[in-house]
């Protein structure tokens, strides 16, 4: 082990791993295997899928959790989801969908290859140095037992190190002073995040809420008036991401350089094939 990483190597790691996680959210097989469960609401499946950890949740808890959900939305489907199917029964389902998807995806070669049974030792091995405190949904899916299968032992691994980061990066936010839609706001503004129309639909703000969020946004001097980023605003982001990073600097100190430079070499081929294979809509991305 060793803690001399190069700068940012924790955050590379973190961008291969962390879409593979989030291909169950744009899955046909969700809607599949929970459709037999009884769900008919996207919605509502999807919010299952990432709480059920939690156990049988309201919005309240997912509000906190999630951070940029409108209560709304949340109100909506949680708790009531749960009579639909017990969060033993999603996360079993959710499960069983990881598997059909990564199947689907990557293909049964790449699924049985002794690179993804590295990748998945090497993931574990750097989510045994996340910690719990003030970080509930890494915890919540700590709890659960690591798949046998490596694929799926990847998945879990790269779940852990998402929510370990997700947790810590709440508390940049809070700190930044962005509430949920200008935080979605301010990083669509960099290209990187979701596309405006995506950010409303899941989060389930309308456009009036991220026209008023753009509006404080413009005042504090982070947006301009064409919506870019100003050089505050890139310097804002840039600090949020840097706080982050050091919030998150553990698993990957303990897995160490070299175990990070390959387990990112190896995070990016499979992701590489999965986006390939058409595992996220071309237009999740951008500013438009």
């Amino acid at each position: 082990m060793t803690n001399a990483l190069p700068p940012r190597a924790g955050r590379r790691c973190h961008n291969a791993l962390n879409p593979l996680h989030s291909s169950l959210y744009f899955s046909p097989d969700l809607d599949r295997e929970f459709s037999a469960l009884g769900f008919t609401d996207p919605s509502a499946m999807r919010l299952a899928a990432r709480s059920a950890p939690l156990g049988a949740v309201g919005a309240g808890t997912v509000a906190a959790t999630f951070y940029n959900y409108n209560h709304e939305l949340l109100a909506r489907h949680l708790p009531a989801v749960w009579e639909t199917a017990s969060p033993a029964e999603v996360l079993a389902a959710r499960l069983r969908t990881v598997d059909t998807t990564l199947r689907r995806l990557l293909g049964e070669d790449a699924v049985a290859s002794p690179e993804m049974s590295e990748a998945a030792e090497l993931a574990l091995r750097a989510a045994e140095a996340c910690t719990r405190h003030a970080r509930p949904l890494y915890s919540a899916n700590a709890d659960l037992p690591v798949p046998e299968e490596p694929h799926l032992a990847y998945w879990h691994a790269a779940t852990l190190l998402r929510e370990h980061r997700g947790d810590g990066h709440l508390a940049a936010l809070l700190s930044a002073g962005l509430d949920p839609v200008e935080a979605l706001a301010s990083h669509t503004a960099t290209g990187r995040g979701m596309a405006p129309r995506w950010a409303l639909s899941s989060r389930g703000w309308r456009r009036t809420d991220w026209e008023a969020a753009v509006a404080r946004l413009r005042d504090r001097g982070v947006i301009d008036a064409q919506g870019e980023l100003t050089e505050a605003g890139t310097a804002l982001r840039a600090e949020l991401e840097e706080h982050t990073d050091r919030l998150d600097t553990a698993p990957y100190e303990h897995l160490g350089a070299a175990g990070v430079e390959r387990l990112t070499e190896l995070g990016r081929g499979f992701l590489f094939a999965a986006a390939a294979a058409g595992a996220f809509p071309e237009d999740l991305v951008g500013k438009g």
